[in-house]
C-alpha cells in the first residue's frame, strides 16, 4: 500500500473516531438535566463550588499524564493570560449556575431555548466584534431567532431571561476562550484552578456550619457530588480531542444534539408545560437553524 493511499484512510479513520468521540460528548450534555434534577435540592452557588473544586484534581491528573502541566506554570506568569481566564470562568460559571437553577424550577425548555438560539448569537457577535459579513440568508436566520423572543416575552410578560442569559453567557465564553493562548484542556484546567480560590473557603464554611451536603446531605449526595469532577472534566476534554478530528461545520451541526435532548427530556420526562406559543417560537428557531445551517455549509462549498 503506498503512502498515497494510507492517508486518506488515515484521515478517514480520524474522522469516524473524532465524530463519535463529539457525538457521545453531546449526548452526555444532553442527559445532563437528569443529573441535576437529582441534585436539584442543592443551591447553585454549593452545586458550582463541587464542580470546581473536584473538577480540579481530574483535569490536573490528565494534564500530568499528558505532560502538558509545564503549560500551566507559563499561564500563571502572565497576568493578561489569568485576567482573560477569570473572565471565561466566571461566564461559563454564570451559564452553568443559570442552567442548574432553571432545571431544578421546573424551566428546562428556556435552557433548551438558550443553548438553540447560542449559534445564532455566535453569528451576530462575529458581524459586530469581528466585523465579518452576514449573508442575507443569516440576517434572516438571526431575524427568526429575535422575533421568536419577542414573542416569548410578550406571550409570558416578562423577558425570557434564562434563555437570554445562557446564550449571552456562552456565547461570550466562546467569544473570548478563542483569544485566550492556551490549549482548551490546559484552558480548562486553568480557569477551575482560578475559581478554587473562592469555592474551597466558601465549601468549607458551608460544611463547617452544618449547610452543606457533602457531610450534612443525604445519603445519595455524596457520590454525586463527588462524580463531578469526573462528569465536568472528562467530557470536555473527549470534545476536546474528538473536535480537532473533525471540520468546524460539522462540529458545530451536531451541536444540536444537546439542547435537542434537553428539549425531549423536559417534555416527556419532566413534563414541563409546552404551550402552542412555546411550540411556535421553538419552530421559528428551528427554521433559523436550517437556514444558518445551510447556509454555512453552501458558504463552505464554495471556498
Amino acid at each position: 500500500m503506498t503512502t498515497e493511499t494510507q492517508a486518506p484512510a488515515a484521515i478517514r479513520d480520524d474522522g469516524r473516531k473524532g465524530f463519535v468521540m463529539v457525538l457521545v460528548v453531546y449526548v452526555i450534555w444532553g442527559f445532563m438535566p437528569l443529573y441535576m434534577k437529582a441534585l436539584g435540592h442543592i443551591p447553585p452557588l454549593e452545586f458550582l463550588a463541587n464542580r470546581v473544586i473536584w473538577a480540579v484534581p481530574v483535569a490536573g491528573m490528565l494534564l500530568v499524564l499528558r505532560g502538558r502541566l509545564g503549560d500551566i506554570t507559563t499561564a500563571l506568569r502572565s497576568p493578561r493570560m489569568l485576567a482573560m481566564a477569570l473572565l471565561t470562568a466566571t461566564l461559563i460559571s454564570i451559564n452553568t449556575g443559570t442552567y442548574l437553577w432553571a432545571v431544578s424550577v421546573g424551566r428546562a425548555l428556556e435552557g433548551a431555548m438558550g443553548y438553540f438560539i447560542n449559534p445564532l448569537l455566535n453569528v451576530l457577535l462575529g458581524a459586530i466584534f469581528l466585523k465579518e459579513k452576514l449573508s442575507v440568508t443569516q440576517l434572516a436566520a438571526v431575524g427568526l431567532a429575535a422575533v421568536a423572543v419577542v414573542i416569548l416575552t410578550i406571550d409570558a410578560g416578562h423577558i425570557p431571561w434564562v434563555a437570554i442569559t445562557m446564550a449571552l453567557s456562552w456565547g461570550f465564553y466562546s467569544f473570548f476562550r478563542k483569544t485566550l493562548p492556551i490549549g482548551p484542556n490546559q484552558g480548562f484546567f486553568l480557569e477551575v484552578l482560578l475559581l478554587a480560590i473562592v469555592a474551597l473557603p466558601y465549601m468549607i464554611w458551608l460544611e463547617t456550619s452544618g449547610q452543606g451536603h457533602l457531610l450534612n446531605g443525604q445519603p445519595g449526595d455524596v457520590p454525586l457530588l463527588l462524580s463531578i469532577g469526573l462528569i465536568t472534566a472528562i467530557p470536555l476534554m473527549i470534545f476536546a480531542a474528538g473536535a480537532k478530528m473533525l471540520p468546524l461545520s460539522t462540529v458545530g451541526i451536531m451541536q444540536y444534539i444537546t439542547p435537542t435532548i434537553i428539549f425531549l427530556i423536559a417534555v416527556f420526562v419532566f413534563h414541563e408545560p409546552l404551550s402552542l406559543v412555546k411550540l411556535g417560537c421553538f419552530a421559528l428557531i428551528w427554521t433559523a437553524l436550517l437556514l444558518y445551517t445551510v447556509s454555512m455549509l453552501l458558504q463552505l462549498r464554495g471556498r
